[in-house]
């Protein structure tokens, strides 16, 4: 109930002609459009021709296309498939063209020159991209073109979080089988991160502006105009074109290996000044685990006993456990970026996520009052995961959603350990749930404290096979450390729940799951019963709009859960 979804936004187009979330929509996805574009047709201009099209295409058919979206689901694949055909179109129309401006750069390049990894692998993606079924090619689009997380990826696919992680891994090999048969070998590893780092690019700017009016225009423009426009903007690409190539005629070629030797040069700098943060955080890395093994030995004392509370000792070994982790995931990030022949353009990427990734680590320490238990749970992706969609960490608004992003990623994680605890208890006490969740502490994977433990609580008895699928059996009870940004999470065996602390739709939907708690499962029959449930302050009329959208004959909790993605 925060953000719209791409096809709720449609769909207000669509039905009300509602003008505001097409522009939404465009400025959402221009980027996307635009750097699918001009990966395929190589020129600026043709590349904005083209990401217009696309969105005035969007605007004719949004009625044909809202029937057949479900109301999570996001419209980029669909978009990058639509930028596709129009560019095999624009491509076809001026091939002669491209030829002769290829034969021509061919004759400026140096025999011993060879094309960067992501340069050879943009000429062929999308054509490798377009063989794959169309889930498999939503998926990876919305993991890695819109560098989506794991739920969110789910969300808008109508998946589980581990579902959607198995697909996207299962989707990424097959495109890498398929780039492997055009020559372009590499890991899955490698292939994530060259794609996630270089894909998207920033579209021009005012660009989404000129397509929103444009195609909002055309809704009531007649089809006459519509062609004698696209024929202008196409005139004037072929003119620049032209110009283009004769200005590359004219290039000499001293002045052109003059110019490369010195990108060389450059780039073999911004490498090696790079190497160094990374071999210095490992080598930090690996001196905290050392201290930690040191620290557990002596806690033993003489007789092998320990002479320190258990809780320490679990403690000391989750730490361990982490820093091995976070050790191994460093070693195959830096094996990754290695695969990829160190492309500059990654390099300064990783480089940017490990300075923001400590910034984040020293505010927090400066703010205790922000940290929670978990996150001692978390990986050293999980912390890159945390800013790297972040453009900058500078005001204290930017801190404090990077660290509410960190902690939700400590939740997702305890959550995850949560799920498998409890199916290991399951196993071995003949199917029977736990009385307590500390009694899930044997059969963690790696050691949880009590502190953790604390902040949760088990909404479920009995049978693990009698809960029905879309109850969840573990919720968050402690207050959140920021109001303004936290999430309270459930935990499920199929899923996970996260609502708002603020969203005025989160907190009804929270008095709706109390209510019917307190009344044998059944929803109220009318908004004053709610009242008393809300745990925040909303307008009545607010209230009574949300409980007005409850479709009719929807009675129980378990029917609303049904019938809703939530």
């Amino acid at each position: 109930m925060g953000t719209k979804s791409d096809a709720q936004l449609l769909r207000e187009f669509a039905t009300c002609g509602v003008e505001a979330a097409f522009t939404e929509l465009v400025h959402r996805h221009a980027n996307l459009v635009y750097s699918a574009a001009l990966r395929q047709v190589c020129s600026p201009d043709g590349a904005a021709e083209i990401a217009q099209n696309v969105f005035l295409g969007l605007a004719h058919g949004a009625q044909a296309l809202v029937p057949r979206l479900s109301e999570e689901a996001s419209l980029a694949g669909w978009l990058c498939r639509s930028t596709r055909n129009l560019s095999l179109n624009f491509r076809r129309d001026e091939f002669r063209r491209q030829s002769r401006q290829r034969k021509v750069m061919e004759e400026l390049r140096t025999p011993s020159e060879e094309a960067s990894d992501w340069e050879r692998l943009c000429r062929v993606l999308d054509e490798s991209m377009s063989e794959l079924n169309e889930a498999d090619y939503d998926l990876l689009v919305l993991r890695f073109y819109k560098a989506l997380d794991y739920r969110a990826v789910g969300a808008a696919m109508g998946l589980s979080d581990d579902a959607a992680q198995k697909r996207v891994s299962r989707a990424l090999e097959r495109l890498r089988r398929l780039l492997s048969r055009r020559g372009i070998r590499t890991s899955a590893a490698a292939l994530s991160l060259v794609i996630t780092a270089n894909a998207v690019q920033a579209a021009p700017a005012g660009l989404a502006v000129t397509i929103s009016s444009a195609a909002l225009a055309s809704i009531a423009t007649p089809t006459s105009t519509i062609i004698a426009a696209t024929k202008t903007i196409a005139m004037t690409t072929l003119q620049k074109s032209i110009i283009t190539a004769t200005v590359a005629v004219l290039a000499t070629v001293e002045i052109y290996q003059v110019r490369q030797s010195s990108q060389l040069r450059e780039q073999v700098q911004t490498l090696r000044q790079q190497q160094a943060p990374l071999a210095e955080q490992n080598q930090q890395l690996l001196q905290e685990r050392d201290d930690l093994k040191n620290k557990l030995a002596a806690a033993r004392g003489a007789s092998g006993q320990p002479s320190t509370s258990m809780n320490e000792l679990a403690k000391l070994r989750g730490e361990v456990t982490r820093l091995r982790r976070s050790a191994q995931e460093l070693a195959q990030l830096k094996a990754a970026t290695a695969a990829t022949g160190n492309d500059p353009a990654i390099d300064a990427t990783l480089k940017s996520w490990a300075m923001r990734a400590t910034q984040l680590r020293e505010r927090l320490e400066q703010m205790p009052d922000k940290k929670i238990p978990e996150l001692q749970l978390l990986t050293e992706k999980d912390w890159f995961d945390a800013i790297k969609n972040a453009k900058q960490l500078e005001t204290d608004a930017d801190f404090r959603e990077a660290l509410h992003n960190l902690r939700n990623s400590s939740k997702q994680a305890f959550g995850d350990m949560a799920r498998e605890a409890i199916k290991k208890y399951a196993e071995a006490n003949s199917g029977a749930l736990p009385g307590d969740l500390s009694q899930l502490k044997p059969f963690f994977e790696t050691p949880v404290d009590d502190a953790t433990l604390a902040r949760y609580s088990l909404l479920q008895t009995g049978k693990l096979a009698d809960i029905p699928q879309n109850e969840y059996l573990v919720s968050e009870k402690a207050p959140p450390v920021d109001d303004q940004f936290d999430s309270r999470f459930e935990f499920g065996m199929h899923g996970t729940h996260s609502s708002s602390l603020n969203d005025p739709g989160d907190i009804v939907w929270d008095s709706l799951v109390q209510f019917a708690k307190s009344h044998n499962g059944n929803l109220p029959t009318d908004v004053p019963q709610l009242m008393p449930y809300l745990k925040r302050p909303i307008d009545q009329g607010k209230v009574q709009e949300i409980f007005g959208s409850i479709p009719s004959g929807i009675t129980t909790m378990e029917q609303l859960r049904a019938a809703s993605p939530k």
